[in-house]
């Protein structure tokens, strides 16, 4: 009893007194880990008497009634598992702030299903009523609801989707903090019967007292990875936790793969568990008898990400290669990049570059045209992360940033500006206009190449 990483959990469950001694389990934290680790739990516990499965999806829960069903006895035979995936029962205020990035990149990404599902989260989370809006609040309003500072930008499409998704129904705070008091007064008393109850959730408020009464009288596995960090700990964390799906998913299909086609996947699908074991399955049938996956498997199979796709993009643009430009821009559009993705790729392109650029103008260190790798990497770049300015922009790959830095010294701070003036207008006028997106990015593109003339200052 207690808790645990998700590591830890196969020799946990090979113990001597196994899993049946705990009748209830917690797993938090990325959501395909928090779901193979339940499985493992689940086998555990069927695998001696048997028993039977009872799924309950979180985001469509009545806890109420999920509650009434673990706290009777049951007529079947065998163990009864309640499992609840993306359970609410651990949501705070304090995790506002997860959930709204979660719903911001999901937007961003144009899956309006994910963003809508996650702001319905937020909403009930704060007990916005019905026909509340959220994006006219104003800065203190924000604050104090959510908890976290407003974001600067248009934000009309939080309304958009809360009114397609139905509409926050409001009450659901003091029902959330009701329920909760429920679990803690039946989980005191103790479960009936041969009833289990696992629980899974990506975002937990561990201060809440239920996640405290389950770490004392149950276990909690915790399946958390850092996402957000550029450490090389959070990096190496991350490669293990792939590495080690990638392993179980070719022995489960008696294959082996190239190391340098394993490196191409990770790359190309990025820190994604779910995506990376359904590319797995789909290049192990592609193979067929081959006992080998190869770079030219992983080549004919796996798509680019989408963020590699937005990359060749900027890449056509910042080269000056207009027709290669607007070829792509048809391409995302067609494979269902969304037209504000499109837009904020191109913003941080030339957000980033504008700061490139400055940084060059600088008395010191200072920047020479024609700069080569060695120079930049030993003696400017050092230079530049001593002045503390940008530091979380400079801790990007070395190489990556010359080559940042190489690409900026043909623009000028003007233009740049200019673009991103431009950029703005075509925001405007995209998220007001019944027109179709493609118009306005097909122009915005125009007016920027067109303007790039003079070089850089």
């Amino acid at each position: 009893m207690g808790l645990i990483k998700r590591g830890e959990l196969a020799s946990w469950l090979s113990r001597e007194q196994g899993a049946e001694d705990i009748r209830i389990f917690l797993f938090f934290g990325e959501r395909y880990l928090c779901r193979e680790a339940a499985d493992l739990v689940q086998q555990a516990l069927l695998a001696q008497g048997g028993g039977m499965v009872h799924g309950i999806d979180g985001d469509q829960e009545d806890a109420s009634r999920t509650l009434g069903q673990l706290m009777n006895f049951s007529l079947l035979p065998g163990r009864q598992l309640y499992r609840v995936t993306d359970s609410r029962l651990f949501h705070s205020r304090a995790v506002a702030g997860e959930i709204w990035n979660k719903a911001v990149a999901a937007q961003e990404a144009g899956r309006s299903g994910p963003a809508r599902m996650q702001l319905m989260i937020l909403a009930g989370l704060v007990d916005l009523k019905a026909g509340e809006s959220l994006a006219d609040r104003d800065a203190d309003q924000w604050q104090e609801l959510l908890g976290f500072a407003k974001p600067s930008g248009d934000l009309a499409w939080t309304d958009r989707l809360l009114a397609e998704g139905g509409g926050p129904s409001g009450g659901k705070g003091e029902a959330a903090a009701n329920i909760s008091d429920r679990y803690l007064a039946a989980l005191a008393k103790g479960l009936p019967g041969q009833n289990y109850l696992l629980l899974s959730a990506e975002n937990v408020d561990k201060r809440k007292a239920l996640f405290t009464v389950i770490k004392k009288h149950g276990l909690v596995v915790d399946c958390f990875v850092e996402t957000k960090s550029s450490s090389s700990a959070a990096q190496n964390e991350q490669k293990g936790v792939l590495r080690e799906l990638a392993q179980k998913t070719l022995v489960s299909f008696h294959k082996k793969m190239e190391p340098r086609a394993l490196d191409m996947l990770f790359e190309r699908v990025g820190f994604h568990p779910v995506a990376l074991v359904m590319e797995l399955e789909k290049l192990a049938l592609f193979a067929l008898d081959r006992p080998l996956i190869s770079c030219a498997d992983v080549d004919s199979m796996v798509g680019r990400t989408r963020e590699d796709a937005l990359f060749t993009l900027t890449e056509a643009f910042g080269n000056g290669n207009l027709a290669l430009t607007l070829v792509i821009l048809g391409r995302l559009l067609e494979n269902g990049i969304h037209d504000l993705a499109i837009l904020a790729t191109m913003r941080n392109y030339i957000r980033k570059m504008l700061i490139f650029r400055s940084l060059q103008l600088l008395a010191s260190p200072p920047w020479q045209r024609g700069m080569q790798a060695k120079a930049f990497q030993e003696v400017y770049l050092p230079a530049l992360k001593e002045k503390g300015e940008w530091a979380e922009l400079l801790k990007a790959h070395p190489y990556a940033l010359y080559m940042g830095f190489k690409k900026a010294e043909e623009f000028s701070c003007p233009l740049l500006k200019e673009w991103m003036a431009l950029l703005l207008r075509a925001e405007y006028q995209m998220k007001g206009s019944p027109l179709p997106p493609t118009l306005f990015l097909e122009e915005l593109l125009l007016a920027m190449v067109s303007k790039k003339e003079g070089g850089a200052v």
